[in-house]
């Protein structure tokens, strides 16, 4: 019963073993001469200024998420389009199907829309 585990077990093996022995080389190897031009910050050939750690108003991950959200949600209408002739040969239960989906879709962003959490002030 054990031995159906040994593959398993090789293999996280192996794998902290690759992943400690890398670590290990480019440690040893690596250039070890730091100066103040190599630790500086670099963001796009410009020298850095103010704090890096500026508040940004919830609004700014509010609408990231619903974006996230419902750029996820769209991306199952892709599988769904695929089968659609298919699927439809059987009966017309799919398309009711995606219809449901799609008005959980559109109740859920006038919810957010009415809540004005698509407003950017």
């Amino acid at each position: 019963m054990l031995t159906s585990y040994i593959p398993i077990v090789i293999l996280i093996v192996v794998v902290v073993g690759f992943a400690t022995v890398s670590l290990l080389v480019t440690h040893l190897m690596g250039p070890q001469r730091p100066n103040p031009v190599k630790l500086s910050p670099y963001e796009s050939g410009v020298p850095p200024t103010g704090d890096a750690r500026l508040r940004f108003s919830i609004k700014f991950y509010l609408v990231a998420m619903l974006f996230i959200i419902f750029d996820i949600e769209v991306v199952f209408l892709y599988p769904w389009a695929v089968v659609f002739k298919t699927m439809l040969a059987q009966g017309p239960f799919i398309l009711y199907e995606m219809f449901v989906f799609l008005g959980i879709l559109v109740l859920g962003l006038l919810y957010v829309w009415r809540k004005g959490g698509l407003e950017w002030d």
